[in-house]
């Protein structure tokens, strides 16, 4: 396989004409934004970033790499934090930026057709548009996009997808751009390139389930002493609101004091802090959930499960709440060292996973402060470990890994899984076979020898 310092100028050439130069970066200082990753764990190199323009292109881009056994890395925002969309062996960059047209709104099926590139926030607009919405909120929704990325009533970004545009290895196109919802004619292809971090294929389009818009949403900022009082308050929501309950995020104290901290303009939504909160949202096609999100947390204060409320009482105050939950991520950094953990357990092991993982923790590493928040609905806890006060940084980080080790073992002691979101990538290729049936591990590296067998597609990466 060819690497960075044996591409030869007129292959580059032969690359960088496919999609003309004016889409081909060779320079260094243009090419940085796209060979970071958002927390500057990695930094790769790469001789040319290409970025294609439509589906044809990438499909071309695909059948010289394989002509020639040139590797490329595929990329969509470069939101990604286990290092999978990174060029780490000087490998040709293929960023999906420019692949970011929404093709189709089909408010009859309750559909949509969006490129890779096409950046979620965009694709929420264009929902807004067709009186629907695009039930996949992310943080980093301003930049990252649809082919590289609310988990109750919606499901997981995984089951809000009915098909699939994608460009093989050897540059043949899948059509599964499908709007059916039932299809049982074989293989379900679609999950097999779905979460594969282009290891597969690259994904070039998607069509996407988009929701009739609710007529009233009501969201609710909670006060509670621990992660089992929110487990009761979970399922005593679910048991009055069904299907409205459409967000539920598990919150600690210390994640809201850092962005208070360092989030410009933040006000505490409570008077008094407590150890713990909730963020929950009902979403209703009628006009109950004001009466739902009351009756609800007046059982749950009855119950001795919420300590102090408030519910928002305009847009503003909304839009406070989650901007709060959205800034607890990059409130982190000026903390110092943080180490990441992206994890999920059975929804009913979460308070007993932050507790032992809490005791593991601060007894490997004393004074570590653990900043634990998460989608407590489907079990997905952003398990961070900031650094001890005036500890040394580089020598807190440069622990990643053996702490890391500390809180997967927990995660496996639970029945767990040591990604949730953000995937393998590199940072956690090595661990893989610790966590992965063998089994489950031998098909997947057969399924790669056999679509990718010149091993062209982001090699090194996931298995």
């Amino acid at each position: 396989m060819m690497t960075a310092s044996s591409l030869s100028p007129d292959l580059l050439a032969r690359f960088s004409a496919i999609v003309g130069d004016r889409h081909a970066i060779a320079d260094g200082d243009e090419k940085t934004p796209y060979l970071i990753e958002e927390r500057g764990l990695y930094q790769g190199r790469s001789p040319v970033i290409l970025r294609p323009g439509t589906t044809d292109e990438v499909a071309a881009i695909c059948k010289l790499a394989t002509e020639t056994r040139t590797p490329l890395v595929p990329q969509g925002g470069n939101t990604g934090l286990v290092g999978g969309q990174i060029p780490h062996h000087g490998e040709i960059l293929l960023s999906l930026r420019r692949l970011d047209k929404v093709r189709e709104v089909d408010p009859s099926s309750n559909t949509m057709i969006c490129e890779s590139g096409v950046i979620l926030a965009n694709a929420h607009v264009a929902a807004e548009k067709a009186d629907r919405i695009f039930p996949l909120w992310l943080g980093s929704e301003g930049s990252c996009t649809i082919g590289g990325i609310a988990a109750l009533s919606y499901g997981v970004a995984r089951d809000l997808v009915l098909g699939l545009e994608v460009v093989l290895a050897d540059g043949r196109i899948l059509n599964g751009l499908s709007k059916l919802k039932k299809d049982n004619t074989g293989y379900d292809l679609r999950n097999l390139f779905i979460g594969a971090e282009g290891t597969l294929g690259i994904i070039t389009a998607a069509v996407l389930k988009l929701m009739p818009k609710p007529r009233t949403v009501e969201t609710a900022f909670v006060g509670l002493a621990s992660p089992e009082a929110a487990l009761k308050l979970l399922e005593l929501s679910q048991s009055s609101a069904g299907p409205t309950l459409t967000s539920f995020e598990l919150i600690a104290d210390i994640a809201v004091q850092f962005a208070l901290k360092h989030g410009p303009g933040l006000r505490a939504p409570l008077s008094d802090s407590h150890p713990w909160y909730v963020l929950m949202e009902i979403s209703s096609p009628r006009d109950d959930a004001r009466a739902l999100i009351e009756n609800t947390l007046e059982a749950a204060m009855e119950a001795g499960l919420v300590d102090d409320a408030v519910i928002a009482a305009n847009l503003d105050q909304r839009q406070a709440f989650w901007t709060l939950r959205e800034v607890i991520s990059p409130a982190q950094k000026p903390e110092g060292g943080s180490i990441k953990h992206d994890v999920s357990v059975p929804v009913a092991a979460v308070p007993q996973f932050i507790a032992d993982a809490d005791a593991a923790v601060t007894k490997f590493i004393p004074g570590a402060r653990v900043v634990a928040f998460g989608h407590l609905g489907d079990g997905n806890i952003h398990y961070n470990v900031s650094q001890p006060l005036d500890a040394d940084k580089n020598a807190f980080v440069a622990r990643w890994h053996e702490v890391n080790d500390v809180v997967h073992a927990i995660v496996r002691k639970h029945g767990g899984s040591i990604s949730a979101e953000h995937g393998i990538g590199l940072l956690k290729r090595d661990e893989l076979p610790r966590v992965k049936d063998p089994v489950a591990l031998d098909l997947m590296r057969t399924l790669k020898r056999t679509l990718d067998p010149l091993n062209i597609l982001n090699p090194g990466k996931v298995v």
